[in-house]
């Protein structure tokens, strides 16, 4: 007997058809003895209604309100799936985040978990009962509903998974795993078995949409092992594990893309101690986050700053250096939202050079330039124009062996 969180996501319950395929899955668990937990996301298409419904009535709504309306959405899922599980023979009981509780911080709208209490849910697991989670939500020491931010419901699930100390955490969505790119950039791309909690963070990070980024993290720090499949199609998905289960290690694991950056550069910056600091500074009191860095040092004393932030950033980022032009001193600020950041993953990186060279060799042989570059350990990432970014990732892809049969 397994003790398994199930978690599904908007299109997964997105109508109730869908919700009764949800049913089946939930059932073929509990017949095969398994202890079972299920978080849900808000069918889709709701979360985007609600949270546009706040903002037409007030662009600066209270988010203390706005997390009392938008978590609605996970509320109807839950007692809608109980129903129908109820329905089908399967004894189950919805539970809202304040009622487990999902204890959280204050930050509406963005909170982040501290604690799950999850003793009564286990009581009833135990006993055979199913427990229909609601995603996305907590409650602050105030007592007051919290949200986690978009995507929040697969951090729900891992954190539940965790608390539980479930054996797995299955994560169904509307792709049958992690692939090594894009499959509908690069018809080659191959599901891969198992990838490593670093790679998967990697990939998150830098633009891949299976799994939200706090999720991966979170699953590593606790080693949840996590399970990416299809809620639609009866396929193995991809399992997120520790690195020392993976045998044969790959060079690079998988290729990501985003073109949700911009690139900001500050010219003719004076280049004298604590400049960066005053640049850098300014973003941050504006709560812009900054990736990607280069500094260009002239001869006449002056420097050029070039970093990327994401494009909805982008006007708080101008408007920052704008107001700190006196205290920094620079000439002008270029911007351009036409941009790509590509990126190869692997620990196999850590053990083999010149991956980088071919990422850069293999650019240069399509004509394609790189405009800033960033590493890490298990990472390197470009910035090309935008125009370029499927010719980029296909011919990456080939580079490194990626491409399937």
């Amino acid at each position: 007997m397994d003790r398994i969180v199930m978690k599904f996501g908007g299109t997964s319950v997105a109508t109730l058809e869908r919700i009764r395929n949800v049913v089946a899955r939930v059932k073929r668990e509990t017949e095969a003895g398994n202890e079972v937990a299920v978080v849900v996301s808000a069918m889709a298409g709701v979360t985007n209604q609600l949270v546009e419904w706040c903002q037409n009535l007030s662009p600066l709504h209270d988010a203390r309100e706005y997390d009392t309306v938008v978590s609605t959405g996970e509320q109807v899922t839950t007692g809608l799936l109980a129903i129908a599980l109820q329905e089908a023979g399967v004894d189950a009981r919805s539970w809202q985040g304040w009622q487990i509780p999902v204890r959280t911080d204050p930050a509406h709208g963005k909170a982040r978990i501290e604690a799950i209490q999850g003793a009564e849910l286990v009581r009833r697991m135990r006993s055979g009962q199913v427990a229909v989670v609601a995603g996305f939500q907590g409650i602050g020491a105030d007592n007051r509903i919290t949200t986690l931010g978009r995507g929040g419901s697969d951090t729900s699930a891992v954190a539940l998974a965790a608390a539980l100390r479930a054996d797995r955490c299955d994560i169904y969505t509307d792709v049958d795993g992690v692939y090594t790119t894009d499959p509908r950039i690069v018809a080659k791309a191959r599901k891969l078995s198992k990838i490593a909690y670093e790679e998967m963070l990697e990939l998150a990070s830098v633009g891949a949409k299976v799994l939200q980024t706090r999720s991966v993290e979170l699953a590593m720090k606790e080693r949840v092992r996590v399970q990416v499949l299809s809620s639609f199609a009866d396929l193995p998905g991809t399992l997120v594990v520790d690195e020392d289960e993976i045998v044969e290690k790959e060079i690079v694991t998988g290729i990501a893309y985003t073109r949700d950056d911009a690139k900001v550069t500050v010219r003719r910056v004076p280049d004298r101690p604590g400049i960066a600091a005053a640049v850098f500074g300014a973003l941050a009191a504006e709560h812009v986050n900054v990736d990607m860095i280069v500094q260009n040092i002239a001869a006449d004393g002056t420097t050029d700053m070039t970093f990327t932030v994401a494009q909805a950033d982008l006007p708080r980022a101008r408007a920052a250096l704008d107001r700190a032009q006196t205290q920094i001193g620079f000439a002008e600020i270029l911007t351009d939202p036409d941009v790509a950041k590509i990126s190869v993953v692997g620990v196999g990186m850590r053990s083999h050079p010149g991956v980088a060279n071919t990422m850069f060799r293999t650019l240069a042989e399509r004509g394609i330039n790189i405009q800033v570059i960033s590493t890490s350990e298990i990472k390197v990432s470009v910035l090309i124009a935008a125009e370029y970014t499927e010719l980029a990732v296909r011919a990456l892809h080939t580079a490194y062996g990626l491409d399937g049969t």
